[in-house]
């Protein structure tokens, strides 16, 4: 359920407008020996929350000196962002994989390249098809669970949702996408609101071929912001 004190607005060919004080945080993926992420963490152990008062406005170009907030370098660079994601609910885009008294979704056009879907061994379309076995199948929904994007979705046989639990913030990943969680409406432009979610990732490196949403464009562009 969105929570009505909260809002983005996203203005043409410039930032991300966050309505209500919604709270701003920074997460890093804490990976194995081997690069592959296993956990959300909080950049060190204390000072992770980024003070906020108030509206803010969030970098969408790459470009700004001050990331995540914007500094108005959009203008100097004629940032050209334009919104060409799918409209669509997700329901008319995902697939399903039926696994042991569960199903998971994928909508493709979401993912962020995260990278918690899977190991160097396994991934988790291979997993639910073994996930009979108690193990698999908590590794599985856990793995699920971890998408930033909301890309891969796990369900009850009944339809519900089985979804972390997040409070409405923001997250800016390093050297990756905004993250936006627990069902905070984005509204283009043109006054249209895309459909709220609880797992969200907004591009912020300005090169997303599916804007306003994170394509994994960041990583062949090596953006950085630390």
């Amino acid at each position: 359920m969105a929570d009505s004190r909260y809002r983005i607005i996203i203005h043409a060919n410039g930032p991300y407008q966050v309505i209500g004080g919604v709270p701003l945080m920074r997460r890093y993926a804490a990976k194995t020996i081997y690069g592959e992420p296993v956990e959300w963490d909080a950049v060190g152990v204390e000072g992770y929350d980024i003070p906020i008062e108030g509206s803010y406005e969030l970098c969408r170009c790459g470009q700004s000196k001050s990331k995540p907030f914007c500094d108005k370098t959009h203008q100097q660079i004629t940032f050209v962002g334009e919104l060409n994601a799918d409209r669509r609910q997700s329901v008319e885009r995902r697939r399903s994989f039926k696994g042991s008294n569960f199903v998971m979704t994928d909508d493709g056009i979401l993912c962020s390249n995260a990278g918690f879907c899977g190991t160097r061994l396994t991934k988790v379309w291979k997993m639910i098809q073994i996930s009979d076995d108690p193990e698999v199948r908590a590794r599985t929904l856990r793995m699920v669970e971890h998408c930033p994007s909301g890309r891969l979705t796990s369900w009850t046989e009944a339809g519900v949702a089985m979804e972390p639990e997040f409070i409405p913030s923001i997250a800016a990943i390093t050297d990756g996408p905004l993250w936006v969680r627990g069902g905070i409406p984005i509204e283009a432009p043109d006054g249209f609101v895309y459909e709220v979610r609880n797992r969200v990732t907004l591009c912020r490196c300005g090169s997303s071929g599916n804007m306003p949403f994170c394509d994994g464009s960041h990583e062949q562009l090596k953006f950085t912001a630390p």
